[in-house]
């Protein structure tokens, strides 16, 4: 059921709704919360969906990155990783969902993945744990995209994974859990959600007393744009790129200096990464803490990291130079991370938190006056 958000407005779902009426947005609308509101009254939730669903539909290959990338997580990330227990965030994954089994020897484990697509990690982390010989588990695959579950669904049956991987059509806007799950895993899916304090709730309600909640994703400002503070340090570094690497290979468009672009205009792209964090540290308590990364993240991206010449010792350096401006600027307190890997407990939890020396959650939210 649509409800209207005010007399002439555009129709949102009732969850939106109450998430609205229990913010007091309508009443006082805090500066904090007002590109939230705009987003909410320029477009209905049912033609953002319908974007949605026509971006990724045709897309089989989603977390496709230029070379540069792996360059430059396999030279600075993966050492981190290892340090934390996994090699890459697959691994991580793996790990994870195999300590959830290993906690219930006696019987089989639920676990689900939110906003899952082709569903082409849960694959790759269901055969790996298969392949480990545990297969006493199953794997809800949650999104809102037919297309791409089907796909999900061919891939599951093509490696004998059909009784594992079961893909399943909803929108983890109002998700309802059908029963209680050992683990449930977020593969760079919260930042497309929109009613994050409904998610986090009905996950916390689902998880059962010693369950994990597993994230990889994206934690930076709303629309994956940087914050002032990074984008000055971010054009110090764009005015030593050749012109032709300026060129926005997704917008195709010359950006002299890196421009503000807010990804959530359409769809539901970063719609609210910036509160991701915040949000889980309310809720829930960490197990695994890490996040990473700001300055970097425009030249490795889609849009400009395909120029870059992972081969050239040039364009490393460059890289190289960057991810440790990052580091330092980090670790000052100057910027705050955009990227995310955590394990998070319901509470109370008790146990130890694993994370790197002088990164902690508190440490890496961006303060939004």
């Amino acid at each position: 059921m649509l409800t209207p958000l005010l007399p002439g407005q555009p129709m949102l779902p009732n969850f939106l709704i109450e998430y609205i009426q229990r913010s007091k947005l309508a009443r006082f609308v805090p500066s904090k919360f007002r590109p939230l509101l705009r987003n909410l009254v320029s477009t209905t939730y049912a033609e953002r969906v319908a974007r949605e669903q026509a971006i990724f539909a045709g897309q089989v290959v989603v977390h496709d990155l230029p070379p540069i990338f792996h360059y430059w997580s396999n030279t600075w990330l993966r050492p981190q990783f290892e340090a934390l227990g996994f090699s890459d965030p697959d691994r991580f994954f793996v790990e994870y969902l195999k300590r959830a089994i290993a906690d219930h020897p006696d019987r089989p484990v639920r676990f689900a993945s939110l906003g899952a697509g082709n569903c082409d990690t849960e694959i790759r982390v269901a055969r790996a744990l298969v392949e480990a010989g545990l297969d006493r588990f199953t794997l809800e695959c949650v999104d809102i995209n037919p297309a791409m579950l089907e796909r999900g669904r061919s891939a599951a049956r093509e490696h004998g994974l059909e009784r594992q991987v079961l893909p399943i059509e909803g929108d983890f806007n109002a998700w309802r859990p059908s029963g209680r799950y050992e683990a449930i895993m977020a593969n760079q899916s919260l930042h497309h959600v929109l009613a994050l304090e409904n998610l986090f709730g009905a996950i916390e309600s689902a998880l059962t007393d010693d369950g994990r909640f597993v994230v990889s994703d994206m934690i930076g400002r709303n629309g994956h744009m940087r914050w002032p503070e990074a984008m000055a340090i971010v054009h110090e570094y764009w005015r030593e790129l050749p012109p032709a690497y300026r060129w926005n290979v997704q917008l195709r468009r010359h950006e002299e200096l890196l421009e503000y672009w807010d990804c959530s205009k359409e769809g539901f792209e970063g719609i609210r990464a910036q509160d991701i964090l915040p949000l889980l540290i309310e809720r829930f308590d960490f197990e695994t803490f890490y996040a990473y990364g700001n300055l970097i993240d425009p030249f490795i991206d889609r849009s400009f990291g395909p120029h870059f010449d992972a081969d050239s010792a040039d364009d490393r350096a460059l890289i190289d130079r960057i991810h440790e401006r990052d580091v330092a600027e980090i670790a000052a307190g100057n910027i705050k991370p955009t990227h995310l890997i955590a394990v998070l407990r319901k509470r109370p939890y008790e146990g130890p938190m694993a994370h790197l020396p002088g990164i902690t959650p508190t440490s890496s939210v961006r303060v939004v006056p």
